[in-house]
Parts: C-alpha cells; sequence; structure tokens
C-alpha cells in the first residue's frame, strides 16, 4: 500500500506597503544610532554620564567592533 503524497499549498508573498515598514525603519535606525553611541563614544570627554558604568557594561562590545578604549 502507498501512501498519497500530501500536497503543501503555494505559498505567497506578502506585499508590505513602505507606508506601514516606514516608522519601523525610522525607529530601528534610531535605535542602532544610540547603540553605536554608547558602544563607540561613551567615554572620556564626549560621555553623556559622569561614572565609568556604561563603558564598563559595554567594554567587551567596543573592543568585538573594533573601537579603542585603552
Amino acid at each position: 500500500m502507498h501512501a498519497s503524497p500530501v500536497l503543501a499549498p503555494a505559498i505567497q508573498p506578502v506585499s508590505l506597503p513602505i507606508r506601514q515598514l516606514l516608522p519601523w525603519a525610522v525607529f530601528g535606525g534610531i535605535l542602532m544610532l544610540l547603540a553605536i553611541y554608547f558602544v563607540g563614544v561613551e567615554e572620556g570627554a564626549a560621555a553623556i554620564f559622569n561614572s565609568m558604568y556604561v563603558h564598563e557594561f559595554v567594554h567587551d562590545g567596543r573592543h568585538l567592533l573594533g573601537f579603542p578604549c585603552h
């Protein structure tokens, strides 16, 4: 006895209107810029925070991304 093959329905691509995608792209871009700032710049004279907590929190990420800090 042979099992009949189960055919999956055809997958149709979903179109996303740019008006729905643009706000999320802008929001993601702002978050990326904030992350780059805190990883790459938040240290020394350009620091927003006076303590070294942010620097120490992202210290390994700085080295991973190639930002100098020592």
